[in-house]
């Protein structure tokens, strides 16, 4: 097989995984929401997608897992948004372009569910908000640090991240309580953020006790 049948076959084989992950999720939030994430196994998620419990554990070591994938798809889905961006734009209003951007691919349906499941479940919370924090904040730390030329730990990388992290999950909470666009819902909240930090963020890292040496 050359290298271009070789990869194409890769590329079929990562578009089956992406299809198989997204089944196993559909199924999964639907079966949490109408019955209760403690009510539902691993057995049943498989056949409700028409696949075997094997198939299952190939992509998830357990129910809970399926509750990470949001957030991994979120965080790659970003991600490109924030790298296509202009090096040369302000970074919070890059970061809000690119959620509005990532905001309109989502399905809003299995959000709300995913969002109903984990109020539901106060045993998944930790492990959410933890994959958030995990996943999410270092991703969103290290746009703001390769922008402002300092490394990812640095202070003001990791605060901004940290406040971007709270905002698009109040957001997201308030969306799903209050209705509206996801897309304007995002867009409003982080141009709050954006607003009162302000746009000139390499001044407020040369700054007093922010200074990065």
């Amino acid at each position: 097989m050359d290298v271009e049948a070789q990869s194409l076959a890769s590329q079929l084989r990562e578009q089956r995984s992406e299809m198989i992950i997204s089944e196993l999720e559909a199924v999964a939030l639907r079966l949490f929401d109408e019955r209760g994430f403690t009510e539902v196994n691993v057995e049943e998620i498989a056949s409700g997608a028409g696949l075997s419990v094997r198939t299952f554990y190939r992509y998830f070591a357990a129910k809970e897992d399926v509750l990470q994938v949001r957030i991994d798809r979120r965080n790659e889905v970003l991600g490109a948004a924030l790298r296509a961006r202009p090096t040369d734009e302000a970074p919070l209003h890059s970061l809000r372009l690119a959620l509005e951007e990532e905001a309109s691919t989502v399905d809003t349906v299995l959000l709300r569910r995913w969002i109903a499941v984990i109020s539901a479940t106060p045993s998944v919370l930790r492990g959410v908000v933890g994959g958030m924090h995990l996943k999410t904040h270092p991703m969103l730390a290290g746009f703001f640090a390769s922008r402002l030329d300092l490394p990812d730990d640095a202070l003001v990388p990791t605060m901004l991240a940290a406040a971007a992290v709270g905002v698009i999950q109040a957001a997201t909470t308030q969306w799903f309580f209050r209705g509206g666009d996801l897309v304007s819902a995002m867009s409003e909240s982080l141009a709050v953020l954006e607003s009162g930090i302000g746009t000139d963020l390499r001044a407020l890292a040369d700054k007093g006790p922010f200074k990065s040496g």
